[in-house]
């Protein structure tokens, strides 16, 4: 059985932190930005941490990214 490939769309949005927690960069940040406050604009530039529920299934397909 050959090893198991890391998803590619996920390796690219969410990254672990030294401690082990998922974070993710915010969408919507330079699509159509001019139409968006500069208060919206550098509160998105900040990451987020990642839902409990959805840790599961993106450490799943991160699986050999740590």
């Amino acid at each position: 059985m050959p090893k198991m490939k890391s998803h590619k769309g996920i390796k690219k949005r969410f990254r672990f932190t030294g401690t082990g927690k998922v974070v993710q960069s915010r969408p919507g940040s330079s699509h159509l930005a001019p139409g968006k406050t500069q208060k919206r604009i550098r509160h998105l530039r900040k990451e987020k941490s990642t839902a409990k529920s959805d840790l599961g299934r993106i450490k799943k397909q991160l699986d050999y990214i740590k």
